[in-house]
């Protein structure tokens, strides 16, 4: 069951550490406990078997930028946002104030569409 509810950024993380592609985690704190964010294939490297230039990394980190109301990546650590979650995957994120929500599976299947 998914439910809402709040978040803290605890840390941010842009990393190659799974299999050489490049993923973007925000680490949340509901300040009982905490949940990963992220994780999806933003690039693949060149020698990847379907590598292109084309992908996804702008879009995830532009939209997690936006959700956090800041201007830089490194500022979204202590930043509060709204989760769509369920135990064991946060579906979405969104703007602590205004209905904007982010939901990587809806845009990310719409970006392969067009």
């Amino acid at each position: 069951m998914i439910e809402t509810k709040n978040a803290v950024i605890k840390s941010v993380r842009l990393t190659t550490a799974d299999y050489g592609c490049l993923s973007a985690w925000l680490e949340l704190d509901y300040g009982n406990s905490g949940q990963g964010f992220g994780g999806y294939v933003l690039y693949l490297p060149h020698g990847a078997k379907h590598h292109r230039l084309e992908g996804t990394a702008g879009h995830f980190i532009y939209r997690c930028i936006e959700i956090g109301g800041v201007e830089k990546w490194e500022q979204l650590p202590g930043r509060t946002i709204r989760v769509r979650s369920e135990h064991d995957k946060v579906h979405a994120i969104g703007h602590i104030v205004k209905d904007d929500w982010f939901n990587p599976n809806a845009d990310f299947s719409a970006l392969s569409k067009s």
